[in-house]
Formats: structure tokens, sequence, C-alpha cells
């Protein structure tokens, strides 16, 4: 992944003025409280406002050289980045009129050597700059609203005034023949979607229609987890929403899978067999260190702050994992800031009308409603 600057640093440090100091609206209140079994529950996890060598983060100060720690040591086990681009092309092959929207198809240039993504631009009437959102999932089409219902995310924002962004996977993430994945010598492929969507955000924060300081990015399962890392790993995503990609590890749920080759147990030259890790099908890759050396992705989480992030829970992120985020909270009160971590929760994987909702509520704040 891309160094981080000692301005970057200080921005990310300082984003809270993004924001406003308004108050939290009582219909999404409530979603940044745990419930009280949980609220003061955080032991199952190691603080990341410790230091490698056991000091304590106790000033803003502090967490800029913690922070700082902990992007080495999970750059040591990912791979680093290549430079991002520094003003990635978008090549406009189609344009549709749709509502009060008008949708664009879209290349657009994502990793060295001219290689590109297919996505739609959506693009509201009216007079910008806008929000924006990226959306990304296995296609693009699906978040454009020409897919699955429930998961139109890019569609539901455009409607509410958002520029959106909607993605599929990019072909060298795939890890099928004949694509070379970047990943096989640059880093783990849930990194190379990360890279991907920053130099998406290079590209919308291009756009005329578009303020380049109020961009955020979220996905559903297999797009959370793409979404969580991406907002992690790249600072100047304002904000994120992660549909139940689970957000920790977590060997007792199948499709909590960071463990597969496609996600974090990447190797060149071996093919572990898929599912849980077991002794028959043992873990691999980055997936295999990291856990091997006592991390977790709570230490990501923390990263966000004090940028907000809303965990949509279902099936794999039920109110437990308040355990792990209670860490990112306890990040943001050593930075100043309140209400910066958000949880809601379903019974299911899938998304409702109800938890798309929460959502876009959640953007409507953090992009609009904060930024008058």
């Amino acid at each position: 992944m891309a160094k981080t600057t000692t301005l970057s640093l200080i921005l990310v440090l300082f984003a809270g003025s993004v924001f406003g100091a308004g108050e939290i609206p009582e219909k999404i209140s409530s979603f940044f409280e745990p419930p009280p079994e949980f609220a003061r529950d955080s032991e199952s996890y190691s603080s990341p406002l410790i230091f490698n060598d056991g000091t304590a983060v106790t000033t803003p100060a502090d967490w800029s050289r913690r922070r700082r720690e902990i992007i080495a040591t999970w750059e040591d086990f990912l791979g680093s980045w290549p430079a991002l681009i520094e003003k990635p092309k978008i090549e406009y092959l189609s344009k549709e009129r749709r509502e009060k929207f008008t949708q664009h198809r879209v290349s657009v240039e994502i990793a060295p050597d001219s290689q590109t993504v297919d996505g739609y631009i959506l693009i509201p009437d009216g007079n910008g700059p806008f929000p924006a959102v990226l959306v990304v999932y296995y296609d693009a089409e699906t978040g454009a609203g020409l897919g699955k219902e429930y998961r139109d995310f890019a569609l539901q924002l455009a409607r509410r005034g958002f520029v959106t962004l909607s993605i599929g996977s990019p072909d060298f993430c795939s890890l099928r023949a004949p694509y070379k994945p970047l990943c096989e010598t640059r880093f783990q492929p849930l990194s190379a979607l990360a890279y991907v969507a920053a130099n998406c955000h290079r590209a919308l924060a291009g756009l005329e229609q578009v303020d380049p300081k109020r961009i955020g990015v979220m996905g559903h399962s297999y797009g959370g987890k793409w979404a969580m890392f991406a907002s992690c790993l790249y600072e100047k995503f304002a904000c994120a929403a992660w549909s139940d990609p689970g957000i920790v590890f977590d060997e007792t749920r199948a499709n909590v899978n960071y463990w597969e080759p496609w996600y974090l147990g990447y190797e060149s030259d071996r093919q572990r067999q898929r599912g849980i890790p077991s002794e028959t099908k043992p873990r691999t890759g980055a997936y295999k260190d990291l856990v091997g050396a006592g991390h977790d992705l709570h230490e990501l989480h923390a990263l966000m702050a004090p940028r907000p992030f809303f965990v949509s829970g279902g099936s794999e992120d039920t109110a437990e994992r308040w355990k792990a985020l209670n860490h990112s909270v306890a990040v943001s009160k050593v930075l100043g800031h309140e209400n910066r971590v958000a949880m809601a929760n379903r019974k299911g994987h899938a998304p409702t009308a109800e938890s798309n909702e929460q959502i876009y509520l959640f953007f409507e704040f953090f992009l609009k409603d904060a930024n008058p």
C-alpha cells in the first residue's frame, strides 16, 4: 500500500472538521450505541492503542505514530502498493438518461500498464458539486440497478443526490486464467482491490460534479470486504459502509472466509482446498501469517479514526462484533471525537429494504447534512 505522508496523517487526525459539529439525528443515533452487554467488552481483541513495544497511546500525536506502525505492520503482510495513478483516465462508452440522473457506461484506469475496469457513473440532475459514493461488488451492473434486488446501492444513492461509481472485480483480481493476478508479484488480492478502489476515488475526485472531500465507499458481502479494506487503507475516503462482510477473522463462519486465496490466502505456487481451515485444509498466504502473529481486522478498523463508518450487520456480523468495534470507538475518543462507529443488525446475510435505508441515511448525514 502507498506510504502515508505526514500531511495525510494530519488530514486524518483533523478529519472531524469535515463533518461539522451537528448532533447525530435521532433516526440513526441508536446505531452508535452498542447493546449494554457489549458496551464495555473489548477484551477479546488486543488494543490498537498499544505500541509494539508495549507503551500506550494517550494523545493524538501518539496515535499518529501508532497509526504509521499499524500500516507498516500490515504492509509487511499484505505487500506494498505501487504508486497511485495521479489522474486516472475515464473512457466514456455510452450515455443514457434514467429518471432524474444520467448514466454513463465507462472504463476507468485503475492500475499500471493502462489496466482498466468497466463501470457505471450515475450523475444526478442539478448543480454540483455533489457528494459521491464508490460501490464495489462482483459486477458493475448490480450496483447500478441492472441486477439483483436490494443490491442496487449506486442507483438508490443517485436518486438521493449522490454521484455514484459502480464497479465490479477487475480481471487481474479474479485469479482466473488467462489473467495474471497483480497480486502474484505485488500484494494480496484484498489489498489489490483496495488499491483499485483508491484509484477509483481519485477518478471520482477529478470529476467537476464531485466534491473531492465528500466521497464514501460501500459494498455488500464480498463487496463489504473490499470496501472495508479500501476505506481503512486509503485515508481519503471520507466515510464507509460495510454490509455484512465479516469484520473480523472468524473460523466458525464459513462465509467469513479471509483464508481463501482470492482474499488473503493467496500463494503463487500453492492452491489450498476451499473451506474453513483445518489440519487437512491448512491456512496459507498472508492470512496464515496474520493469524499466527495474533493480528485481527480490528487493527484495520482503527485506521478509519476519526472518519465515520457503519457496519450493516447480518448473519456474519451480529451485535457481538461490538467487541471489536469498541476499539475503534476508543481510538476516536483519543482524537476527541464521538459517534464515529456505528452498527445495525438484521437476521440474514442478504440486504433488506430496511438495512439499505439505514446505509443511505448514514451517507446522507455524513456526506450531505453534516456538510452544508
